[in-house]
């Protein structure tokens, strides 16, 4: 009947150890700073996958209305200053104006029958407010 061999840690194994603990103090230190986000606060406006506006929130001094007609919908959408928000639109659903004002970098507005997408880019990093609760 054969022994098992004994495994005992080598200069390898502390090597990779080292790797892991390095990656995920950078990991931690990115989404400590927030991800990098820089730049002013854009709403990025596109149909059909390709960008038909774009407007810096951070320049507006008071609300701007624009209009998008995009595969037979029109929307109007109310840019203002650190927000935006689709305030009509004549597609089925409405979806699109349901959704309220966003007002940080990665939010978006969605309205499916134009193929319209209303995106934030930039801005400051997420704030820590409380996004959902549960129970």
């Amino acid at each position: 009947m054969k022994s098992s061999p004994k495994l005992r840690p080598n200069g390898w194994d502390g090597l990779a150890a080292a790797v892991v603990l390095v990656l995920a103090v950078a990991c931690a230190a990115l989404v400590w700073t927030g991800g990098g986000q820089s730049g002013p606060l854009t709403a990025v406006v596109s149909a059909d996958g390709e960008t038909v506006d774009q407007v810096v929130l951070a320049d507006l001094t008071e609300p701007e209305e624009r209009t998008y007609t995009a595969n037979g919908c029109t929307l109007r959408v109310t840019f203002g200053p650190g927000s935006a928000q689709v305030t009509a639109s004549d597609c089925p659903t409405q979806d699109c104006v349901h959704t309220g004002k966003i007002t940080r970098g990665g939010q978006s507005i969605v309205c499916l029958p134009a193929r319209i997408v209303i995106q934030l880019e930039g801005g400051p990093a997420a704030d820590s407010g409380v996004d959902l609760v549960i129970g």
